[in-house]
């Protein structure tokens, strides 16, 4: 049985990136290894999942949440550094 540990790791996504995206989409952590999983091997994913990464720093800069802001902040460097983010 693979445990949501296992499923992050297969993803090709850290479990922060896994976290804005579940925080975005209003999705259970679960479906969004799934739905990153998934975008990460599309044509247009990897700059889909980058736009919700800012899109996550704008609300938290909009709620002056500087705690969440700034790792969201080094979520979108990682992501990326190892992704390209679709640039």
């Amino acid at each position: 049985m693979l445990t949501i540990q296992d499923c992050i790791e297969l993803s090709e996504l850290t479990e922060e990136e896994i976290l804005a995206i579940a925080e975005h989409e209003h999705l259970p952590e679960m479906v969004a290894v799934e739905l990153g999983n998934y975008l990460t091997h599309t044509a247009s994913g990897e700059k889909r999942i980058k736009r919700m990464i800012c899109d996550d720093i704008e609300a938290a800069r909009a709620k002056g949440d500087k705690h969440r802001l700034s790792m969201l902040k080094m979520v979108l460097k990682h992501f990326v550094e190892h992704h390209g983010g679709g640039i």
